[in-house]
Order: structure tokens, then C-alpha cells, then sequence
């Protein structure tokens, strides 16, 4: 037994660690799913040896009570945490414990018929436990969760938040207690932080934690300053007021006398529905001006909720299904520098695998010298990594405690790891640079990107085949993609009569592109496919481009000084020259579609704002996109309330959702080819 035992007594002291550092000093060494997965040890080491189980472990309260910075308050109704899900295999597990109590009766016998439940979905917003009083419709009394019995009078600072009503509607009850959860938005996070660094003053890791200090400065003012926000979710004592059925009805009732009520709620008799309706929320987490990291799956009918009760710290009727976490801990194990084709030097850390944000990560952005020496991660370190879902994963910081004695400071390479030439940091400047052109790390980079479907989009040449015709001296650059010597290819393993075959097609293909693609591919700097676009468009072929002058780019509108000034110098470069040269000798396309007034098309989309998302059967994503601009349109990357129209194909995903919440139209493919044709919009 003295495995386990010490192995506990391990556990509840890194609990009791991170419950301090969490709950009374606001700033969290570790995320809360590390957190989390050191509670499940906890668990279940206990229930494998009940014989060790103490009244003060932390699986048996709800939350340390924490320091009292502020007058205690006794909860009239205790506030319970919730337990949770981590996959879909445990979501549905608990829906079926639910379901198997409620079939069975005292006497242990299963009823003949199946229970009929409705199910209530809500999101688990991540800020801060509350409960409001309200005395004859005043706001009397507001306090944190605490322990769950106990918590800290927060009124003075509650009553700061704009969203919460100081008084209730007319016919509010003599005694109304709220539970919520107050938040600081990500937009409000956002202007807090710029206002914090314009002011020379430290910036705040994250909404969570800011929202939490805010809410407990001694100085009202100070939280006035916030622009802290509240949702409303639960009640908890309740004197001669209406008895609502359901929690539904309890929402509704609670909008009623004016409170905030988030509107991403959702009910459903069948379970199957809960678990899609989650994966939907997952998809669309980012789509909210707020941070959630969960949803909060319940049974709807109070009578029900009633019957199934309590376990020691958390209701049978409710659980919280925690989305994949976008913070985890894990070992940094080497800084290293990589080389971008423009030759900018991004350190990047090697990390020993960690799930997070969705996906196994194994590599993260460090960004620059000075963040490295910001953040002080060293290799050896255990580091919190953060990965938002599609956003490239970043170290935040290291867990300091947790650092070895014999851990060195990493510092900057001055040589280039791919080519060996000097490092040099421009002065001013926040990147460092290998200014060696013909670095092979740059040059493999910059045939990747030409070769990348925004650009000449030539299949087959992803980035392992790159590699590889670098590597063997077939490629130094974008130029001699169109002079490849297929019989040499054709000598290798893994190159096969038709794959190459396949290859020459895909190369003589993209000789046809149009010229905004290629000016696109060129990675002239600044030059993102907007502006090559309209350099293209401008122009009309690259003769009349490498000849204009600085003043001719600028009155491009559109175009600045800057964006000007990069292109003219660029073209006039003598290796980009020999460059534009070798491309004109291999024939690729040098001019911009025509723009002769019997091939025009009908402006039928000027002034409107068309999104495509999913997969369509008749066109590529870009393709419709093109035929969009040629029409006169824009084609943005988001929905927003400016959007005039979404075309969604299969799988929509969050733009979907999104359109659908703001009443934006929404296309199939049919009423797509019918704007297209006449701008008109289905009725």
C-alpha cells in the first residue's frame, strides 16, 4: 500500500498547490486540463483503494474555500460543481446512468418502459461562479462560489457590471438568488490589453484570469474599468415565486425579469442529437466573443432532476462535457531555428507529444529572439502550449516550479543552420535573417510556395518532392520547375511511367495561369494574392509592370507607399531580373486575362458580399470565389453582418452556424448559379 499511498498523498499536495495558485492568487501554473487529469489520478486511485479516502480529499468538497479578501457569505442553497465528460464515450455512459436510475424503482426493478428524457445543452462558459440576491427586485448581495458553502462578498464590484440589472422587472418575487458565471469578453480582453501596453503597463495572460482579479479588487472602480460581462444560468434560493417544469422554463423565466441569458441553448429527446449538437459547438467555439470550455448537458424536467439528487459534490442530472483543451503542459526538449523563404530565422520548439486544441502537437511557434527571452523557456522545461484550432501552436511560458536547478538560458544561433552564413538582425527589427539567396532552406521554400495552390498550383510538388529535386541538384529555383529533366526522374524509386507523366502535365498546365498568380508565387515581398491581383489587373503584363514607376504603383488604389516601394525595388533586383527572363524563355503566361468589353462579364454582384464554404459539386472552392470577383463581388473569408449572402456546400461547418445566427442568407448550389447568372437572391 505504500505505492498508492504516497502516490496520493502526492497528488492532493499538487492539488492543494494549484488549487491555491487558482483560486486565491488568480494566476494558474498549469491549464486546467493538466489540472484536470491530476484530479482523475486522484479519483481513481482512491476508488481502487477506498480504505484511503479522507473527509478533506479534494475529491470530496467542491473547491478550497480559499483566502477571504472579502466578508464571508453562507449560501442558503450550496453552489456544486459539475462532473465531467472527456469523450464522447463518457458523455453517453452518464446518459445511460441516468436513464438506468430512472427506470429502476426502490425495490431495484427495471420498469417495462424505457424513460422519455429531454435533454438541455448549454455552454460552459470559463469565467467565474456567482450568485445574486435580489431582495424585492433590488440587487442586494452578490458573492463568489467559494467552496460551495461558503464565499466572498463580491457585491460592490458585481454591481459595476453592465449587464447585470440593478433592479429586476415588475413582479419579481420577494426573494430571488441567481447563479451565473461573470466573463470578461475576448474583444473587451483584447482592448484591455492594448490599453495596458499604450500605457507601458503589463499586459494579462488570459480572460479567465483577468475576469477572476477584476472581480476581486478592493477598489470598485477598478472592476468599473473591466468591462466585465455576466450570463445567468441557474437559481438558487427562490421565496413565493413561480414553480417552472423544466429549466427551460426557468431560462425563460429568469429573461423575463431581465437577466442575461445566453441564447446558445438547445434541447433535445434524443441523446444521439446531444452528442452531435456537441461536436457542432466544437466546431464553432471560436465563433463567440467569449471563452467556453465545455457544454453543460442537463435534464430538463425538475421533478426529474429532483429524483436522481446528489453524489457528495455534484447533481446526477447535469454534466459538463470538456471541449478538447487548448492548453496543456508537456516538455520542451530543444529550441531550434528554421528558415522561411524569405530567410527570416523563427525559433520553434520540439516538444515531447502532447494532445491539444484537437490534435497530437509535437512542434510550436516561439516567434522570435525576444519572445524566447520574454517567456524564458529553456530546453528541459515543462511549458504550457497553447493551440487554438486551426491557429499554429505557441509556448506560452514555463511552469517555473516544476524547472530543473542545472537549466541554461537559450540563446540565438549566429549562424544559419541550413547554409552556415552569418545571422543578422536588421536594427530596429524584431526578426533575424539569413541573407544568403541562395540558402538552400529559402530556396526549397520559395519553389514550395510558387508551386502552392494559391499560386501556380502544380500538382505533385508537394513538399517532400522539393526536398528531393533540391537535395539531387535538380532545382535551385522557380524557373527551373518548367525545365526539369523528366528522364533523370524517371531513373528514381517511387517514379513510376505515369507519375511522371502526370507530373510534365501538371507543369505545362500552370504555364497557363494568370499573371496575378504568378506575381503571387513570386513572393515579392508585401505581395499577398489581393494586391497581385491587382498589380495584375493594373497592368496588364508584366512589361508594363517592371517599367512603372514608384509613383505609377502608389496611384494603384489600394497599393501604398510601402507595398510601392517593395515591388519596384524588388523588380529591379538583378537575380529577380535573370529570373523574369528564364520564365519568359520557358513560356509561362506574363498577362492578365482580357479585358476586352465583348468578353466582359455583367457586373451582376457590385456591392455584394458573397462567402463560400463546404464543398460544392460544380466548383472548387477558389474557382467560386473567382467567378464571384468576376462578377463584381467580394468574396471575404468570414461571415459577418455586412455579408450580403453564404453559399454552403457539404460539411459548412462555423460559417454556417455563424450566417445562420446573423439571418444571412444561405445558398445551396442551384440558387448559387442563379445569382451568378442575374444577382438576383432567392426570395
Amino acid at each position: 500500500m505504500d505505492g498508492p499511498s504516497e502516490r496520493i498523498d502526492e497528488l492532493r499536495a499538487l492539488i492543494g498547490l494549484h488549487d491555491e495558485r487558482y483560486h486565491e492568487a488568480d494566476d494558474p501554473e498549469i491549464p486546467d486540463a493538466d489540472y484536470d487529469a491530476l484530479l482523475g489520478e486522484l479519483k481513481a486511485l482512491e476508488a481502487e483503494y477506498p480504505d484511503l479516502v479522507t473527509p478533506n480529499s479534494p475529491t470530496q468538497r467542491v473547491a478550497p474555500a480559499g483566502r477571504a479578501t472579502f466578508a464571508e457569505v453562507t449560501h442558503r442553497v450550496p453552489m456544486r460543481s459539475l462532473d465531467n465528460a472527456f469523450d464522447v464515450d463518457e458523455l453517453q455512459a452518464w446518459s445511460e446512468r441516468v436513464l438506468k436510475r430512472l427506470a429502476t424503482d426502490r425495490d431495484g426493478e427495471e420498469s417495462a418502459e424505457p424513460p422519455t428524457v429531454t435533454w438541455v445543452c448549454e455552454l460552459k462558459f470559463d469565467g467565474l461562479a456567482v450568485s445574486i440576491r435580489y431582495e424585492d427586485g433590488l440587487l442586494v448581495q452578490a458573492a463568489t462560489r467559494g467552496d460551495g458553502q461558503v464565499g466572498e462578498d463580491v457585491t460592490a464590484n458585481v454591481r459595476t457590471i453592465a449587464d447585470v440589472p440593478k433592479r429586476l422587472a415588475d413582479g419579481a418575487p420577494p426573494v430571488v438568488e441567481v447563479r451565473g458565471e461573470v466573463y470578461l469578453g475576448l474583444s473587451a480582453f483584447e482592448a484591455l490589453n492594448a490599453a495596458q501596453e499604450a500605457a507601458g503597463e503589463k499586459t494579462y495572460v488570459n480572460p479567465r484570469n483577468t475576469a477572476a482579479g477584476s472581480l476581486r479588487q478592493k477598489d470598485a472602480t477598478v472592476t468599473a474599468t473591466r468591462d466585465l460581462s455576466f450570463w445567468a444560468y441557474q437559481l438558487g434560493e427562490v421565496v413565493d415565486g413561480p414553480e417552472p417544469a423544466s429549466h427551460l422554463e426557468t431560462l425563460t423565466w429568469l429573461a423575463k425579469l431581465g437577466l442575461p441569458v445566453d441564447g446558445h441553448v438547445a434541447s433535445f429527446d434524443d441523446f444521439n442529437d446531444v452528442v452531435a449538437h456537441v461536436g457542432a459547438v466544437e466546431m464553432a467555439r471560436h465563433d463567440l466573443d467569449f471563452e467556453i470550455d465545455g457544454v453543460v448537458v442537463k435534464v430538463d424536467d425538475l421533478a426529474t432532476q429532483e429524483s436522481l439528487g446528489f453524489t457528495a459534490r455534484a447533481p446526477r442530472w447535469a454534466i459538463a462535457y470538456k471541449l478538447p483543451p487548448e492548453e496543456r503542459t508537456t516538455r520542451l526538449l530543444d529550441i531550434e531555428v528554421s528558415i522561411g523563404p524569405g530567410g527570416q530565422a523563427t525559433p520553434f520548439a520540439r516538444l515531447e507529444p502532447v494532445f491539444v486544441g484537437g490534435s497530437t502537437v509535437t512542434a510550436a511557434t516561439l516567434h522570435n529572439a525576444d519572445q524566447v527571452v520574454a517567456k524564458d523557456v529553456r530546453p528541459g522545461d515543462l511549458v504550457v502550449v497553447r493551440k487554438a484550432g486551426d491557429v499554429i501552436p505557441e509556448v506560452l511560458r514555463p511552469v517555473l516550479s516544476e524547472r530543473p536547478d542545472d537549466l541554461e538560458p537559450w540563446t540565438f544561433p549566429t549562424a544559419c543552420p541550413a547554409c552556415g552564413e552569418p545571422l543578422v538582425r536588421p536594427d530596429g527589427e524584431a526578426a533575424t535573417f539569413c541573407n544568403n539567396y541562395t540558402c538552400p532552406r529559402q530556396v526549397r521554400g520559395r519553389i514550395e510556395h510558387f508551386a502552392s495552390r494559391g499560386a501556380m498550383d502544380i500538382e505533385g510538388f508537394g513538399e517532400q518532392r522539393v526536398d528531393l529535386f533540391v537535395g539531387e541538384g535538380l532545382l535551385d529555383d522557380v524557373a527551373g520547375v518548367f525545365s526539369l529533366d523528366y528522364d533523370r526522374i524517371a531513373d528514381w524509386d517511387g517514379f513510376g511511367e505515369a507519375s511522371v507523366e502526370n507530373l510534365r502535365r501538371a507543369v505545362d498546365t500552370s504555364r497557363e495561369r494568370p499573371l496575378g498568380r504568378l506575381l503571387f508565387g513570386l513572393r515579392i515581398p508585401h505581395v499577398g494574392t489581393t494586391v497581385a491581383d491587382l498589380l495584375a489587373s493594373s497592368f496588364r503584363n508584366l512589361d508594363r509592370l517592371e517599367s512603372a514607376t514608384v509613383d505609377e504603383l502608389e496611384a494603384v488604389e489600394g497599393l501604398g507607399p510601402v507595398i510601392a516601394a517593395s515591388v519596384h525595388e524588388w523588380l529591379r533586383q538583378p537575380h529577380n531580373l535573370d529570373l523574369l527572363a528564364r520564365l519568359r524563355i520557358a513560356g509561362v503566361n506574363l498577362e492578365a486575362p482580357t479585358t476586352d468589353p465583348d468578353d466582359q462579364v455583367a457586373q451582376v454582384l457590385d456591392g455584394m458580399s458573397i462567402v463560400v464554404t463546404g464543398t460544392l459539386t460544380g466548383y472548387g472552392r477558389e474557382e467560386a470565389r473567382a467567378f464571384i470577383v468576376a462578377r463584381g463581388g467580394r468574396s471575404p473569408g468570414s461571415v459577418s453582418a455586412k455579408t450580403t449572402a453564404l453559399v454552403a456546400g457539404e460539411g459548412g461547418g462555423s460559417k454556417l452556424t455563424r450566417a445562420e445566427e446573423l439571418g444571412v442568407p444561405v445558398l445551396d448550389e442551384a440558387s448559387f448559379e442563379r445569382l451568378l447568372a442575374n444577382g438576383e437572391l432567392p426570395d
